[in-house]
């Protein structure tokens, strides 16, 4: 079999020569367990490696009030250890059989990943599974990890400049609690946690069927899914929790905040609009027109306000695709002497011209091959793949996304673009946040 990365190479090469290349397809099986337990295999046979992936259905969406940040809490307290594998042990075991691993959590998902040799297949679905269903939880472990947590706040957000601008964009761009808090949730929730809030999210959210399995690389899928219902298969399953309610008023009128942050050393600007969920065609629409607005040096806001007008000296364009609403977004750090007001301006201009004139096709080309590279990047590793097919089985309960979104991406229009940034991008779907240096922000001398 030939790799994947080779594959989109030569795709990437052809996409050069006609317009409309085929993108090599991803081969899996979708196997559910009787627990519930959903099981992806991709069989590559490329190197004599395998990317073990756990996805599990929970993110800081799945909050309450009063216990924000806890999805990721719990990412932490998954590595202290459980039944049969001791604290630091995954870790341990992963490093010394030349291995991997991590977690991350989202609004969205928690994430678990190993990447072994494949004569260690047995090794990963053991102290995956061994977790899975007995973790060890202790006041000793949460109040390990609840330290870890806060920390990683204090590095992350209360002592980084513009640490709390992400914070204040999702307060002022979603209405509904889902989205309305940071995934690293609060001091004083993060002290409210107990050790019976634990065991109950651990029993609600960390069961078999509200998670998915995938796995990547030099395997036999037969004797794979043997082994999965081995160490799996006894692990029972709990009634499914709520389903999250993504609903939100419509937006009437632009919200603005001024933020002063005695760390920043320059005035930044960040305007979003609030989008839809990442499977409606708007959204692949505007990911290409952020692209085309200002990513890269090519890019309209660059040309205008960095190179030609020097107000800003960044300046660039995004999308946050979610599984609820997401957001179109804009982030622009101002040059000394320079104002926010007139970067805005000159913003608003650039949209208002794509609304106006269609992208042109040169440009599309420019994003096509940008989209491609980027699949290289995401997808040329077994652990890249297994993390999409896991991740989009569990949002989004289609698996072969991996297979269909980036043609789709790539079959975009101008008139898509133009029409999704008009419906999208009003002044009465806007929130602006400027966030500038604190007085007396930046002075050095005794006393400060």
């Amino acid at each position: 079999m030939k790799s994947l990365t080779g594959a989109l190479v030569l795709a990437g090469f052809a996409f050069a020569q006609a317009p409309k290349p085929a993108i090599p397809k991803i081969a899996f099986t979708d196997t559910t367990l009787d627990n519930g337990l959903r099981v992806i295999i991709s069989e590559d046979h490329y190197a004599p490696m395998y990317a073990i992936v756990v996805t599990y259905k929970v993110g800081s969406r799945d909050e309450r009030q009063g216990r924000t940040g806890f999805a990721h809490l719990f990412e932490h307290m998954m590595f202290e250890g459980s039944e049969n594998v001791a604290k630091g042990e995954i870790d341990f075991l992963t490093f010394t059989t030349g291995g991997t691993s991590n977690g991350t959590t989202n609004n969205e998902r928690t994430l678990y990943f190993e990447v072994f040799p494949k004569n260690q297949l047995d090794l990963g679905l053991y102290m995956e599974a061994d977790r899975m269903r007995a973790l060890n939880i202790t006041q000793e472990n949460l109040e390990n990890q609840r330290q870890a947590v806060k920390e990683e706040r204090r590095l992350g957000v209360d002592n980084q400049p513009y640490g709390q601008t992400e914070e204040k964009m999702d307060e002022l761009l979603y209405d509904n609690f889902a989205y309305h808090h940071s995934v690293i949730g609060s001091m004083a929730d993060l002290d409210a946690a107990s050790v019976a809030d634990v065991a109950a999210f651990f029993k609600t959210y960390y069961a078999p069927n509200n998670a998915v399995l995938a796995l990547v690389g030099d395997l036999n899928t037969k004797e794979t899914i043997e082994k999965i219902k081995k160490y799996f298969g006894s692990i029972p399953r709990q009634p499914p929790p709520s389903k999250v309610d993504f609903t939100e008023p419509p937006k009437t009128a632009e919200r603005r905040a001024k933020l002063d942050d005695k760390l920043a050393r320059l005035t930044r600007l960040q305007i979003e609009y609030r989008t839809p969920p990442l499977t409606d065609p708007d959204s692949r629409a505007l990911a290409v027109g952020a692209a085309i607005l200002g990513q890269g040096l090519s890019s309209h806001l660059y040309q205008e306000v960095v190179q030609k007008k020097e107000l800003a000296s960044q300046i660039s364009s995004y999308v946050d695709r979610r599984n609820g609403p997401g957001s179109f977004g804009v982030t622009a750090m101002i040059r000394p002497g320079k104002s926010a007001e007139e970067v805005e301006g000159l913003i608003e201009e650039e949209i208002s011209k794509m609304y106006s004139t269609p992208v042109t096709e040169q440009e599309l080309t420019r994003v096509r091959a940008s989209l491609r590279r980027n699949a290289v990047q995401r997808l040329g590793s077994a652990l890249g793949r297994a993390q999409a097919l896991a991740d989009d089985t569990a949002l989004y309960n289609d698996p072969n996304l991996i297979n269909t979104e980036i043609p789709d991406e790539l079959n975009v229009t101008a008139a898509d673009v133009q029409r999704a940034m008009k419906k999208y991008l009003t002044q009465n779907n806007r929130v602006v946040v400027v966030t500038q240096p604190a007085p007396g922000a930046g002075r050095g001398g005794r006393g400060q």
